[in-house]
Formats: C-alpha cells, sequence, structure tokens
C-alpha cells in the first residue's frame, strides 16, 4: 500500500493528526499538505472535518486549495470527505462562521445539494457520539463499506447534516438522530462519511483500509 501517495488537506482549521495517524495504521503513505500543488499531484485527497462550513469554504478559496480539490476529483483520483470534509463536497451549507445558520455558502460543488442544521427537539445538538449506519442498496455496492455490517456503530460529532435535496441515488448510509440523514454518499471517484472513521474504532479502520484498498487497486 506504500506505493500510493495520499495527500490530507490542511486547511488550517483543526487537528489532523488522528486522521493521519489512522492512515498510516492501515498501510497508507500520508503527506499533510496545504500546497495547492501538492493536493492536484496527489493518488488520493482526504479532507477531514473540523469547524465551520464557512471558515472552511474561506480558507479553501484564499488558499487555492479549493481549485487543486476540484482539478484532482475531475482527474478521477479516489477522494474522501471526513465531516465537515463532506459538506464542502455539496454546493451549498447554512452554517457561519459563528456557528450558527444563516445565509447559505457556496461549498466546492462537486456534488448537488446543501447541508443544513440538525434542529434540537427530544435530543440535544450537537449529535456527539456513537450511532448506527444503515446501509442502502448503493452502500452495500461500495467499496467503502466492504466487510461492515448493517447497523454498525460509528462515531459522530456535528450539528449539521446533508439535506433531504441530495440525491438518494448517490447516498450509501442513512442515520437517524433529530431527523433521518445521508451519512455517506458514493458518486465515482468521491466518497464522503458524516462520521469520523478515525474514531470509530475497528469499524472506522476498516472503512479507512477499504479507502486506501481503492487507491491502491
Amino acid at each position: 500500500m506504500a506505493d500510493a501517495r495520499i495527500v490530507v488537506v490542511d486547511y488550517h482549521k483543526g487537528n489532523l493528526s488522528s486522521v493521519e495517524r489512522s492512515l498510516r495504521d492501515v498501510g497508507a503513505r500520508v503527506e499533510v499538505s496545504d500546497d495547492p500543488s501538492a493536493i492536484r499531484a496527489a493518488d488520493a485527497v482526504v479532507v477531514p472535518g473540523v469547524g465551520a462550513f464557512e471558515d472552511a469554504m474561506d480558507y479553501l478559496r484564499e488558499s487555492g486549495e479549493d481549485e487543486a480539490i476540484l482539478q484532482a476529483t475531475e482527474r478521477g483520483v479516489p477522494f474522501l470527505g471526513i465531516c465537515l470534509g463532506l459538506h464542502v463536497l455539496f454546493e451549498r451549507g447554512d452554517e457561519r462562521s459563528d456557528g450558527r445558520p444563516g445565509q447559505s455558502v457556496a461549498g466546492l460543488g462537486v456534488l448537488p445539494g446543501s447541508v443544513t442544521r440538525l434542529e434540537p427537539g427530544r435530543l440535544k445538538v450537537p449529535h456527539v457520539g456513537w450511532d448506527q449506519l444503515h446501509l442502502t442498496a448503493h452502500g452495500r455496492a461500495c467499496p467503502l463499506y466492504q466487510g461492515i455490517p448493517e447497523g454498525a456503530n460509528v462515531y459522530f460529532t456535528h450539528s449539521y447534516a446533508l439535506a433531504d435535496d441530495v440525491d438518494d441515488a448517490m447516498v450509501t448510509t442513512r442515520s437517524h438522530y433529530t431527523r433521518s440523514f445521508a451519512s455517506g454518499v458514493w458518486a465515482n471517484n468521491v466518497f464522503g462519511v458524516q462520521f469520523h472513521p478515525e474514531k470509530s474504532s475497528a469499524t472506522g479502520l476498516t472503512i479507512l483500509r477499504n479507502f486506501v484498498q481503492r487507491v491502491v487497486g
């Protein structure tokens, strides 16, 4: 697995070490970088998820990382977005810099749809802790979930999630909290997960291992 170089995108909004460490644990050759040229030339790209949608998009645009990510995905290299890294793949998100919902901010637009807040009710927001993945038919065919059973528990920490305007045909998993939401998507070379595989014990490592195998395969 060490021949392929996976770039973890550093957009200066959180600790990337757990993602980097987990990818190394499953045999990947990993580089953490904020250099657009490194992202553009990578064999695979991972965008981890910490912070607010607006802040992330501001930095991606100012740094030129947005164009590099788009060029990498258009080139067909495997891409994995985790939590906020999933959100920015879509056309728009409601999360402003202060963490509150507001006028939508444009995302990368790799995938159609939007990201909206989980509204609190009987359950508190943010959604933090272990919860289940329910595989769709598309998910059962997805390389990321080979060896992952229906109802597997993974770790979440988020206040925003994909909205109902996301195409069902790309949804790999659904999860339920204050509402049902797509917790995973797959479209060609692009994968995204709402949960944190790097914090999801053996299940998360299996998902990351499957991604790395996809990269080298």
